[in-house]
């Protein structure tokens, strides 16, 4: 029987007794499920897949080989403190994925939500929190206490600083080096990245209208080409847009930008 058949618990897999796993859940052979950790109905961690805790993973998530998920930090200053990862539903998670828990000098707590997309060799660093419909592409990097907004893609390669925020919506340019924050909406490429407009085809593949994509082109510009400081650009988008919602999350995203955004 093949392991993409496989149902249950393969008999060469290793699972602590403490682990918990829902109905449904399929590990395959040579993966091991340390103590602490807690797996949703209908998971698939495929084989040769590292698990350990404390690690909380929700519904329906496929995990596949040689990635290494709740795995101690790098940080030099992490000295064993029982902290935490929490992964949502329905994420895939390519072969060689790293994820790691996170410390106590932050909030104790590496995040992932769900309907993401890790791809092969990503790596999310201790205390990153990442939200909903993501795409971080082969490669990707993020350093400690990054911060990725919902739908942002992230291109092949794309390295993170760390307590870097990656804004809603927003896309990076394969091999993409990113020092600074990445504005909602905003495309942004090179080595240190720079901004290259708003995210266009992708907001309108999610719906957003023609007359919301002008109005974003519009802030765009005030951030971008009228010479003003990041909290300049802030007053004027307040003033102009004070109830848009779509508006909302690119105001949200400067004003957060404590290490600056790219430029």
């Amino acid at each position: 029987m093949t392991e993409k058949h496989w149902t249950g618990v393969h008999p060469q897999a290793i699972v602590d007794p403490s682990a918990k796993l829902a109905d449904g859940v399929s590990v395959g052979p040579w993966s091991y499920i340390g103590p602490g950790v807690e797996i949703g109905e209908g998971t698939e961690v495929h084989s040769h897949v590292v698990i350990k805790g404390p690690t909380v993973i929700g519904r329906n998530n496929r995990i596949f080989q040689f990635a290494s998920v709740g795995e101690d930090c790098q940080d030099k200053k992490y000295a064993g403190e029982p902290t935490t990862l929490v992964i949502g539903d329905n994420n895939v998670i390519r072969e060689s994925c790293t994820i790691h828990r996170g410390t106590v000098q932050d909030r104790g707590e590496t995040r992932i939500g769900s309907d993401n997309l890790l791809m092969a060799y990503v790596h999310v660093a201790h205390d990153c929190v990442i939200g909903d419909n993501t795409i971080l592409a082969n490669c990707a990097t993020l350093a400690g206490h990054v911060t990725i907004g919902d739908w942002a893609i992230l291109g092949g390669g794309t390295m993170v600083h760390q307590f870097c925020h990656i804004g809603a919506h927003s896309m990076s340019g394969g091999g993409s080096i990113v020092l600074k924050d990445i504005p909602a909406y905003v495309m942004a490429s090179g080595q240190s990245a720079s901004p290259h407009g708003i995210n266009t085809e992708g907001l309108r593949r999610r719906g957003f209208s023609k007359e919301v994509l002008a109005e974003l082109r519009r802030a765009y510009k005030i951030i971008y080409r009228q010479g003003l400081t990041t909290a300049q650009a802030l007053e004027e988008l307040e003033k102009a847009w004070p109830s848009l919602s779509e508006m909302q999350p690119l105001m949200e995203s400067l004003r957060i930008a404590d290490r600056g955004i790219v430029r």
